[in-house]
């Protein structure tokens, strides 16, 4: 009995000791994250990026980071990392915020927020372009293999309300990190761009990145509003046609059934259906009775008669030969 005590003041402590473990720690205090930046790192791209508190004790523990998007559109989400990309349109500002978290057990200890913002681009009111619609077109490239589709962008606009005469819009798109300006305009009446047309672009129809467009404009009278939007490739009007092989399949088919066309009106032409499958004779309309008259001669002798058969036709039957229904 006295052997057993000191085990059980053991195993006592060691359960308190886990205990103490798995509870969150009262006297831990967590820090906010420091220098809290906002970066453009591209057309409608951001790079959030902070450094972990210097002042936080202890060190050793596994910190984890909650990021809140205020603006344009709320979000939030948890990273370890302290850097975090963001695609979201530009043209009416960003704000995000940033906290420090940690994880013990159910419990969740969190830190205050730190917040930082883009202010959005300078422009009057009414200038910016509206109704920026756009759509891809993925054709075949049978040259090359590492680019078996080629993709062309075509995009159309409205000019802002308030835009000034003079006013001029030029577009740019970016997808993944390439980024290039449109060389082919299509103009209204007072030679505005109001269309632009990239025959060939550096765009993935098979991609799942999102397509950033932006159109900035100039003018003498006033300070241009810029205007930028996403587009998933999935959702936009393209047209993907088929590759070489599948062309081959259809033209061979086109070409088994003209084959077939043909050599169904050379059979008509030298009658060859009607020598393999000749018509089956319809029944006539008007069925003609008949009556036998059996006639007995008796040449000579009564022992050798002879049968003579005469089928005679009713004049009634010829009557109707003759009539028209």
């Amino acid at each position: 009995m006295i052997i057993m005590v000191p085990a059980l003041v053991i195993l006592l402590g060691a359960a308190m000791i886990l205990q103490a473990e798995f509870l969150p720690d009262e006297k831990l205090l967590l820090l906010p994250p420091v220098n809290f930046t906002i970066k453009v790192t591209g057309l409608a791209q951001v790079l959030l990026h902070w450094e972990p508190n210097p002042d936080q004790k202890p060190r050793n523990v596994n910190l984890e980071y909650r990021v809140k998007i205020n603006a344009p559109q709320e979000d939030d989400y948890e990273t370890r990392n302290t850097k975090s990309k963001c695609v979201t349109i530009l043209h009416r500002g960003f704000s995000a915020s940033v906290q420090t978290i940690l994880w013990r057990g159910p419990s969740l200890l969190a830190s205050s927020w730190v917040s930082a913002e883009l202010k959005a681009p300078p422009g009057s009111p009414g200038t910016s372009i509206v109704n920026l619609t756009c759509t891809t077109n993925t054709v075949a490239d049978n040259y090359t293999h590492l680019r078996p589709y080629q993709v062309s962008l075509h995009c159309t606009w409205l000019v802002g309300k308030d835009a000034p005469e003079d006013t001029q819009y030029f577009l740019y798109y970016r997808y993944g990190s390439w980024t290039e300006e449109c060389q082919e305009y299509s103009k209204d009446t007072l030679k505005r761009n109001i269309a632009c047309w990239f025959p060939r672009t550096f765009i993935q129809g098979k991609g799942r990145d999102w397509l950033a467009v932006h159109v900035n404009g100039s003018s003498k009278h006033a300070a241009i509003k810029p205007f930028d939007q996403l587009f998933a490739l999935h959702a936009i009007g393209n047209d993907e046609q088929k590759p070489l092989t599948r062309w081959f399949l259809i033209v061979l088919m086109a070409t088994i059934c003209f084959l077939l066309l043909m050599s169904s009106l050379l059979c008509r032409m030298c009658h060859l259906w009607t020598k393999l499958f000749p018509p089956v004779p319809a029944p006539k309309s008007n069925i003609q009775e008949f009556f036998i008259t059996t006639n007995y001669e008796k040449a000579g002798s009564t022992e050798t008669e002879t049968e003579v058969i005469s089928y005679v036709e009713e004049p009634g039957f010829e009557t109707l030969e003759d009539s028209v229904f």
